[in-house]
């Protein structure tokens, strides 16, 4: 007996459902708290031939859609949970205008004091600050346009990141400290130079793992997508603070070394690495308090169901604004140019520092392979 096709069967059900879709029947959308839900039914004719016999059968299909049906104010604010709502709350205008000109004359002051003191380093405190400041200047646009993902998004990258050009510029001043009094130029025998490119090799990776998690979360991502920027984020500024930990190590190992060093009495200059040091680790402190704000605050994934932090601005201010204000302001009141002063003082900079380490290895390979003559005169 020849076996029936089943051409027929499959062709008869592509029919049924091109004509059950066409009259599905979609429900009223539903927010929840990653996605805005349609529900669609679609109804399949049961049919009968030679072949087999299929009942008719209801399919619900759950689809994510996004119909706004509030009408915005004149900022585009719209209540959170809605359609369109990039804001767990209505910014505020003036609280992000006023750190926009704070940060804004931080920029300028580090600016001035980093040429009045000829410390070229100093760039990159001026970064840190501008960084901050065009944070906080897209904040402010985005408090009138409150829609404009491209805003929002522009001002999460900034806000997210620039605290990683103050942790460069720690390692970087530890480092000119270290070079600067300690005879050997040495910490742990590591050379300073090497340890400062070393920390802002570290750092660079941090940036490059939050610039990834910051700029995949934006706003009109899917809730996946999103969860899943969220824990690179979070990793990224897990790894930011495990390489903080480290440093501070080599740090305390400093300020033991020049507590037991003995000291001339006719350098004077050497008890000026005191409130340098001790405004690293104010500035560290408030990197730290700022990292674990962010830890808890993203813990609860890309809602903010039962996290207060994401739905009131007041902790974004104190937790966040507030820390960076200060780990730049200390560098403003205790400048590294009133105490790397002199020749002594001038470390070589990242790059020279990496030119040095790779002509050093070249030269030690170099040393190490066989003379001609000697491989000719054993040979014989």
């Amino acid at each position: 007996m020849a076996t029936p096709t089943p051409t027929p069967i499959f062709n008869t059900l592509q029919a049924v459902v091109r004509q059950a879709t066409a009259a599905a029947v979609t429900s009223a959308p539903t927010a929840t708290g990653a996605d805005f839900l349609t529900t669609q039914h679609i109804t399949i004719d049961g049919f009968t031939n030679d072949h087999a016999t299929l009942p008719a059968k209801t399919i619900d299909l759950v689809l994510p859609t996004c119909v706004q049906t509030i009408e915005s104010d004149a900022n585009g604010y719209l209540p959170p949970g809605t359609c369109n709502a990039l804001w767990d709350y209505y910014p505020s205008f003036s609280a992000a205008l006023a750190f926009t000109i704070l940060f804004g004359l931080l920029t300028l002051a580090h600016l001035y004091q980093g040429i009045a003191h000829r410390k070229k380093f100093c760039w990159v405190i001026v970064m840190a600050s501008f960084w901050e400041t065009m944070a906080y200047l897209f904040r402010t646009v985005s408090t009138r346009y409150q829609q404009s993902t491209g805003i929002y998004l522009v001002f999460q990258i900034f806000i997210l990141l620039s605290p990683l050009w103050v942790n460069a510029f720690d390692y970087m001043v530890l480092g000119r400290l270290i070079y600067s009094f300690v005879p050997s130029h040495k910490v742990f025998n590591i050379p300073a130079p090497a340890l400062a490119a070393a920390f802002v090799t570290f750092d660079f990776v941090a940036f490059l793992i939050q610039l990834v998690g910051g700029s995949m979360a934006g706003p009109t991502a899917p809730a996946d997508e999103k969860l899943r920027a969220i824990h690179i984020y979070m990793g990224g500024i897990g790894l930011q603070q495990f390489f903080i930990v480290v440093f501070v190590v080599f740090a305390v190992k400093f300020q033991l070394d020049m507590r037991e060093a003995r000291v001339p009495k006719h350098t004077s200059r050497r008890s000026g690495w005191r409130p340098l040091l001790f405004t690293l680790y104010a500035s560290l402190l408030c990197i730290t308090v700022r990292i674990i704000f962010r830890l808890v605050e993203f813990s609860s994934g890309s809602t903010g169901v039962s996290n207060p932090l994401l739905t009131n601005e007041s902790y974004f201010y104190v937790l966040e604004a507030m820390p960076m204000l200060l780990a730049i302001l200390t560098f403003n009141i205790v400048h590294p140019g009133l105490t790397l002063v002199g020749p002594e003082s001038e470390m070589p900079g990242f790059f020279s520092t990496c030119i040095g380490l790779f002509r050093k290895r070249k030269e030690f390979e170099k040393l190490s392979e066989p003379d001609e003559e000697e491989m000719t005169t054993m040979r014989a």
